[in-house]
């Protein structure tokens, strides 16, 4: 990616800021798909490697290539480059925006579907995955293609359940507050393809899965809703998230119903380790978050600054985490800790927001603008927070830049810290002051990125 593609205002008027975004830029291209299928897979002949899974071709009748994700495309891509005419058919479902008209493979279909919250393409492209999986052999070999998105693109509504029903949770889920991880929680317990309903579909043939992880300590069957894994889930826990948020009562009804049957016994759970659906499968990430915070932190040392990674677990309420990096970056000021100027801390993970008002922004803009008034007055100090898909939220930005002068600079364009937070509305904050980061889809998804630079 190009370091150009994170120009703001406050970056751009800074003698560092060139080198601010080429450690951006280095985080961002460490987990380039394209280059991340072709380091774990692998032809020596009549030799298929996936990681360091060995499959003899010569003995393969056919080889499908299915998926889901925000990088679904050169993900497909690095597969066909490679194999070629081996690849009888496959089908990848990517969300609307990430492929171009001239994208196209010869052998994989691409879909667009929406995300975050699922349309009925994706159920359409979903249910021509299911019938590409139909009648498989011990065989054939299935090519998985998982990435960021794919919880939403890869749909398939357990019955009884509507494609309305998914969508009216996933809005209250996503509104209250609640992780990924118990989002997709719930979504196993209504989804037929999800908690391991693609390798169910699949079975009995070989199945590969290639996985760029976008969620926090990078549990397989947390990414995508883990289409290809035992579920570690149940009933009981996907109850116990409705309660916890007081959805029980809100909730479609066929949902309710349906975990409410779950928990008495009536339908089966999601298969579990011992199903003979995993027997033949073969899960590996490729890239993630911690991959870009390290290559974030060789860039900001080749740059002649100290670096450090404080963690890859960031998670909470992101106005407050806003808060807690901001005195993160009055404590080095003050005192040079943990590392004295010039310093670039990296963070990595997933916060989330409680929508109160009727704004526009997303995770990583509600972060910068929770940390603006901590942060003012702090000389020559940034945070940069970044969604390494290069779309936050249902924005078209990535994320946003706030500087010392931040707070000043609103007070005299007019615009309120406390109303903006107040409306969930980070989105009108930054973007009046250039500070919005808005790089444009990166096709690519490894979870959220915040930095503090102090120069």
């Amino acid at each position: 990616m190009n370091p150009d593609s994170f120009n703001t205002q406050s970056l751009d008027v800074h003698q560092d800021g060139k080198a601010i975004k080429r450690v951006l830029a280095a985080a961002i291209n460490a987990v380039d798909p394209y280059s991340a299928v072709l380091r774990h897979l692998r032809c020596e002949g009549e030799l298929l490697w996936v990681g360091d899974q060995q499959y003899d071709l010569a003995t393969i009748q056919r080889i499908l290539v299915v998926g889901a994700g925000k990088a679904g495309f050169p993900m497909a891509k690095a597969v066909t480059d490679l194999l070629g005419e081996h690849i009888s058919s496959g089908l990848v479902i990517i969300k609307e925006g990430y492929v171009s008209a001239d994208d196209r493979l010869p052998r994989i279909e691409l879909c667009e579907a929406s995300h975050p919250l699922p349309d009925e393409r994706g159920v359409e492209a979903t249910r021509r995955i299911a019938s590409l999986l139909h009648d498989l052999s011990p065989r054939d070999l299935v090519l998985c293609l998982i990435s960021g998105g794919g919880s939403a693109l890869l749909t398939a509504p357990a019955e009884g359940i509507t494609l309305r029903d998914i969508q009216a949770l996933t809005t209250s889920l996503l509104g209250c507050g609640a992780t990924i991880n118990e989002v997709n929680t719930l979504r196993k317990h209504i989804d037929l393809v999800k908690g391991g309903g693609l390798a169910r579909w699949a079975s009995p043939a070989q199945v590969a899965v290639l996985i760029l992880s976008d969620v926090i300590g990078d549990q397989l069957d947390v990414i995508a809703s883990g289409p290809c894994v035992s579920d570690s889930s149940t009933y009981q826990d996907a109850f116990a998230i409705l309660e916890n948020y007081a959805l029980v009562d809100t909730v479609p009804l066929a949902i309710r119903e349906k975990i409410q049957a779950g928990l008495r016994g009536q339908i089966p759970e999601t298969p579990k380790n011992d199903s003979p659906f995993f027997t033949n499968v073969k899960n590996v990430i490729i890239a993630s978050n911690y991959l870009a915070t390290q290559a974030s932190i060789a860039q900001a040392q080749d740059e002649g600054w100290a670096a450090m990674l404080l963690t890859t677990h960031l998670r909470g309420d992101a106005r407050q985490i806003g808060r807690a990096l901001a005195a993160i970056a009055r404590q080095v000021a003050l005192s040079g800790e943990p590392l004295p100027r010039p310093v670039c801390l990296v963070f990595g993970g997933e916060t989330t927001v409680v929508l109160q008002g009727s704004g526009l922004g997303g995770r990583n803009q509600e972060l910068a603008l929770g940390a603006v008034v901590d942060f003012a007055g702090i000389p020559d100090a940034f945070l940069v927070t970044l969604a390494t898909d290069g779309g936050d939220g249902p924005t078209d930005a990535a994320g946003a830049v706030v500087t010392g002068q931040t707070l000043e600079r609103a007070i005299a364009t007019g615009i309120s810290v406390q109303s903006s937070l107040a409306n969930n509305d980070s989105y009108h904050f930054f973007l009046p002051l250039g500070d919005l980061i808005l790089s444009g889809p990166t096709r690519t998804n490894v979870n959220d990125l915040a930095f503090l630079f102090l120069l």
